[in-house]
């Protein structure tokens, strides 16, 4: 009997949050499902919505209700500027912010891009016993986020630990 553990493939969302990408220049988006795919899980659902916390917000819900979507990435308005607004979108919604994946990111993200890195407000959580992805709109930075922290934690076979085999015990009361 082997001990070896086998990919548990989720259903992953993702949204990317511009005001000026479309389906043709959403190259965060489109590296995002093309990482997941490439790492055997599925692509849930995927969209578009403009900076606006209340399209955020609502898109966001509507996926931590589906019993099927199991996790959420977000790429863009994670920055400080006035139209930046996922982390206000999604964190009324979080039931558990996830302070590593922020910090982490950060640290990771000094290699690229030196002290930049502190205007990143890239967060994590959990809804509804689903996981958020906050990430920033840039290619680089979604790679990163993706290839050095998300597709190991969103790997059951990842060990010592990983978020996938906490999953049946996130809706615990």
């Amino acid at each position: 009997m082997s001990n070896e553990r086998q990919l548990v493939p989720l259903n992953i969302c993702v949204l990317t949050v511009s005001d000026s990408r479309d389906e043709s220049t959403d190259t965060s988006g489109k590296l995002l499902v093309e990482r997941l795919e490439k790492a055997g899980h599925k692509l849930y659902e995927k969209a578009i919505v403009p900076d606006d916390i209340y399209q955020i917000r609502a898109i966001v819900s509507r996926w931590i209700v589906e019993q099927d979507a199991q996790v959420v990435l977000t790429t863009g308005g994670t920055g400080i500027t006035g139209r930046d607004g996922t982390p206000e979108a999604v964190m009324p919604l979080l039931d558990k912010i996830i302070d590593g994946f922020g910090e982490m990111f950060r640290a990771l993200s000094y290699d690229s891009i030196k002290t930049s890195t502190l205007q990143s407000r890239a967060l994590a959580g959990v809804a509804n016993g689903t996981y958020l992805f906050c990430l920033p709109g840039s290619s680089g930075a979604c790679a990163d986020a993706w290839d050095k922290l998300i597709n190991h934690q969103i790997d059951y076979r990842t060990r010592p630990c990983n978020l996938v085999e906490l999953m049946p015990r996130l809706l615990e009361k």
